[in-house]
């Protein structure tokens, strides 16, 4: 039998690039044959087009086209986040630098669980977190695979310090953190209703002065709905004021750290106990590019954990890093490559730029549904999440809207309920977004909605 080449060894690169061209030729290919955003169709379409290339998952003899075929329909059928259109979740289309060292963390497949298999990127990691962690003004800084994962452990390591501790955080939270309590057996949490979109501190005030127990305050910079900021020194003094821990929420928002200019909507990010950080959002990183912040690392000793396979006493003693402590998982792929790769080739002024960039087309979109008469905006964007409305829509008719944009793959637009209504969502992370993209997503909702269709005149087409 024929020995198939594998990725890594002397023999992995030249056994790899014509595979990679492969993988290329696809890539282009399946993004032409999609032509937009999204697949046309709906998802029964695009469902019969993967049966299609599949056919027998497990065939009895191989088929040397399948890495061609499964790209190819994989590209043709996928939500590509670098077309403009494509605006509705924080999906950001990862940078080349980025996926190019993902490729190679990839090919040498380390596994952060023990030192001996992984001695160069425990080492990597080791010096890239900490400085990551030190931009909150925390000491050391655990990767993790997106926000869910740093807010379950931020919730843990707030359960193993406190004793019986309670969740308390706006309704805008994200749905995780009550996850987390849930999945830990903690109280029911406690949720500060939040009508204006942030944590409001007189309310937060009188919720810790009535409740009992030690408590866990979680804030939020950058909602999931709307991208806003809770009002972090405001909550940083009451949780000092009242002895409770708190907990920052900065999945979103955290990528502003890159930014001279908006790094101040930050401030009192280092007076949290945990913070969680999203590169593969604000950072341009393939998925998954997460981390957890903590300012105080004797938190972390209750991660602590032995199997002797991977950790033995005896080799720690004897100076082998012991990896089991850094995550709650054993095998971690070397996502902090991909990170320590775009950090050192962009450098702050690189990233706060594309940060900038982003935030300011937000800006001039949220201007350009201000001035037209057939669209309502929500408000001005905190970061890049822009929310608009047509003006005399139901919400049923805005769903609608949205699911034809998505069926006919022309647009990817979110949905947010705020002040008690519908409204279409575009989170702008495409630094190669230009004006008469969003020109033309306009054109497209308008196009869309069968009220504003009515009342246009013959042979008019919406701009």
């Amino acid at each position: 039998m024929t020995s198939l080449p594998l990725a890594s060894g002397p023999q992995g690169p030249d056994a790899l690039r014509p595979l990679v061209d492969v993988v290329l030729g696809a890539l282009r290919d399946g993004t032409r044959a999609r032509g937009g955003p999204l697949p046309a169709g709906g998802p029964d379409a695009v469902a019969a087009a993967v049966r299609d290339a599949l056919g027998d998952p497990l065939p009895d003899e191989g088929d040397p086209q399948a890495l061609r075929r499964l790209v190819l329909a994989l590209a043709a059928g996928t939500a590509d986040p670098a077309d403009p259109l494509c605006a509705a979740h924080l999906h950001t289309p990862p940078l080349a630098v980025a996926t190019a060292a993902d490729l190679a963390a990839s090919v040498l497949n380390p596994s952060l669980d023990s030192w001996d298999q992984a001695p160069a990127a425990s080492a990597l990691e080791a010096l890239v977190t900490r400085a990551l962690a030190a931009e909150t003004g925390a000491a050391d800084a655990l990767v993790t695979t997106g926000g869910t994962e740093s807010n379950q452990l931020a919730v843990l390591l707030a359960r193993e310090a406190h004793t019986g501790v309670r969740l308390v955080c706006g309704a805008g939270a994200h749905h995780s953190l009550p996850r987390a309590a849930w999945l830990l057996g903690l109280p029911e949490p406690v949720i500060v209703p939040t009508p204006a979109g942030t944590l409001d501190p007189a309310a937060l005030d009188d919720t810790l002065t009535r409740l009992q127990g030690p408590l866990l305050v979680a804030a939020t910079a950058g909602t999931t709905d709307a991208g806003l900021i809770d009002p972090l020194p405001d909550i940083a003094d009451l949780c000092a004021a009242h002895g409770a821990r708190l907990h920052i929420d900065a999945a979103y928002g955290g990528g502003l750290l890159f930014s001279a200019r908006h790094r101040p909507r930050l401030t009192a990010l280092d007076r949290a106990h945990t913070v969680t950080l999203d590169l593969h959002k604000l950072g341009w990183q393939p998925v998954a590019a997460g981390l957890l912040t903590v300012r105080d690392e004797a938190d972390l000793a209750v991660l602590g954990h032995r199997a002797d396979y991977l950790n033995a006493d005896d080799d720690t003693e004897a100076g082998l890093p012991d990896l089991l402590g850094r995550s709650l998982r054993t095998t971690r792929r070397p996502d902090i490559l991909k990170i320590a790769a775009t950090l050192k080739t962009l450098g702050r002024t690189g990233l706060g730029a594309l940060v900038d960039q982003v935030c300011d087309l937000a800006h001039e979109f949220a201007a350009l549904i201000d001035a037209h008469p057939g669209f309502e905006l929500y408000d001005r964007p905190t970061i890049s999440t822009v929310l608009f409305r047509p003006a005399r829509a139901s919400d049923d008719t805005v769903a609608a809207i949205r699911r034809k944009l998505l069926h006919d793959g022309r647009a990817v637009l979110g949905r947010a309920t705020l002040d008690g209504r519908l409204w279409l969502k575009t989170t702008l992370l495409n630094p190669h977004t230009r004006p008469g993209d969003l020109t033309a997503l306009l054109a497209l909702v308008e196009r869309a909605d069968p009220a504003a269709a009515a009342d246009l005149p013959e042979g008019h087409t919406p701009t």
